[in-house]
Formats: structure tokens, sequence, C-alpha cells
């Protein structure tokens, strides 16, 4: 990993961790001990499943653009069928409170994603390759 991909990580992950906190802060004051337990797990999900793809997305980038669009479609597609899977598996729980798994997922998602777009606009990278070469042209100057 990159030092600008570990950049983005921790523009998304310190927020998503104090947000999570209040979530299970809250969760435990409204439902007790099994409303911090599903806030709890909804951090982890949401930690585990973000990190895994932003890891997945900058290998995939060191490779080609195109195969870092096919590593971000493709884990952005298997964290949707996971969490799916996950809510339909989980939702009679008895151990934990699914609701506040469910909501806890949703606002950690939320703030990841906009602390993740907040440390790619603070990010100072080139988007243009100032050394690269035109296809067609082998070395002319016009």
């Amino acid at each position: 990993m990159q030092d600008n991909d570990l950049r983005i990580l921790r523009a998304a992950a310190i927020p998503t961790a104090l947000v999570g906190l209040i979530a299970v802060i809250v969760a435990a004051f409204l439902s007790g001990t099994k409303g911090a337990l599903g806030a709890g797990i909804g951090v982890f999900v949401v930690a585990a499943f973000f990190t895994i793809s932003l890891t997945a997305v900058a290998y995939a980038a060191r490779i080609s653009p195109t195969m870092m669009m096919a590593a971000a479609m493709g884990t952005f597609f298997a964290k949707i069928l996971v969490l799916a899977v996950l809510l339909e598996y989980f939702q009679d729980a008895t151990v934990w409170n699914p609701r506040a798994f469910g909501l806890t997922v949703i606002v950690c998602t939320i703030c990841w994603t906009i602390g993740e777009a907040r440390g790619f606009m603070r990010l100072r990278m080139l988007y243009v390759d100032p050394e690269g070469k035109v296809p067609g042209q082998l070395g002319e100057k016009r």
C-alpha cells in the first residue's frame, strides 16, 4: 500500500471509529448490552469491508487502471452480497440487536464514504502523467 492509500485509509477510518463509538454508546443506552453488541459488530463489518476494498483497489492500481476498476466493482458487489447475506442470516438474532446493527452499518458507511472522499480531495496527486507520450508520435515534435 502506498503512502497516499494510507492517508485515505486514515481519513476514512478515524471519523468512522469515532462515529462507531458514539453509535455503540447510544445503542447501549437505548437497547442495553444487546444494542451495544449489535452496533459494535456493525462498526467492525463496515471497517473490515471498506479496508479490504481499499486494499484490493490499491493493489490493483499498481497493475493497471482497468484492473483497478475491476477490483473496485468486484469488491463493491461482494460487499453488497455479503452484507445482504449477513442481514438475512442474522435477521432473527437474539444475542444482539439487529436494528442497532443495521443502523450502525448505515451511519458508518456514510461516514466512511464521506471520509474517503474528503481524503481523496486533500491528496496532492497528479492525475495526468507529465512525462507521458502521446500514442502515434514516435518522438517527433510538432
